[in-house]
């Protein structure tokens, strides 16, 4: 029985937006070792089944998908959000404890 991840990835640095950040991905475990190729140096593997990557809206679809495919699975809760309140005024403002330089 293969083994399975269900998770919320998480934004590139690229990233600035919320786009494309509410799905949840399964990703299958790794079952064997990769081998290094001794004339390129390249690595591989013979378990094709680690490049393939699921996209769900809810993790409950997931959770369905791997129940009705008798797949072992293990879900890694959302992490919480830490929003910082930013404002460009601020930068400016009199009292700063921190100097503002260029």
């Amino acid at each position: 029985m293969p083994a399975v991840r269900i998770y919320k990835p998480a934004r590139n640095a690229m990233q600035s937006g919320k786009g494309k950040t509410g799905q949840w991905l399964l990703q299958f475990e790794q079952t064997e070792p990769r081998t290094q190729d001794p004339l390129m140096g390249w690595t591989s593997s013979a378990d094709t089944r680690q490049q393939l990557k699921l996209f769900f809206d809810t993790v409950e679809e997931a959770v369905a998908y791997c129940e009705r495919e008798g797949l072992a699975y293990t879900v890694y809760p959302d992490t919480p959000k830490r929003l910082q309140k930013k404002s460009y005024s601020d930068n400016f403002k009199f009292g700063r404890t921190e100097n503002w330089t260029h």
